[in-house]
């Protein structure tokens, strides 16, 4: 049972996100970018599975996506998307020492204070869903 059948005022919380990100300034690739490096690092396949989809029908690279899980060793992501990135995993696989100062102000300095908030809520929400879709036990279709 996924969590729009089994309580609507949680799965509406959820959606308050995505309203609030679809109504930022947060770049559609940015955000799946976001999308599916969180998930990765979560192992949500069913979020993995949709969200590269969403990429590639907007016109992310699919070469971009192929190496998303080693965008560090590859030329292909600009310093924006580095950034960003950084950040996305270092709050997803939180250390004892939460983010370091170096990564947040990297993404502070290249994105602003409003573009990095959006950025920090996005990678928030992917984790809410992430947690969610793997509780549920979701797969792709």
């Amino acid at each position: 049972m996924f969590l729009s059948d089994a309580d609507s005022k949680a799965f509406a919380v959820l959606m308050g996100f995505e309203k609030y990100l679809a109504e930022s300034s947060l770049d559609k690739i940015h955000a799946h970018l976001i999308k599916i490096r969180v998930s990765q690092l979560n192992g949500c396949s069913y979020c993995i599975d949709k969200h590269v989809q969403e990429a590639l029908a907007l016109g992310e690279a699919g070469r971009r996506l192929f190496l998303l899980t080693c965008w560090r060793e590859t030329p292909f992501f600009s310093p924006e998307e580095r950034a960003i990135l950084a950040l996305a995993e270092e709050m997803t696989l939180l250390s004892p020492h939460g983010v370091s100062d170096a990564t947040y102000d990297n993404v502070l300095a290249l994105l602003g204070q409003q573009y990095t908030t959006e950025v920090m809520m996005a990678i928030v929400a992917m984790n809410a869903w992430n947690r969610v879709g793997i509780a549920t036990k979701r797969r792709p279709v």
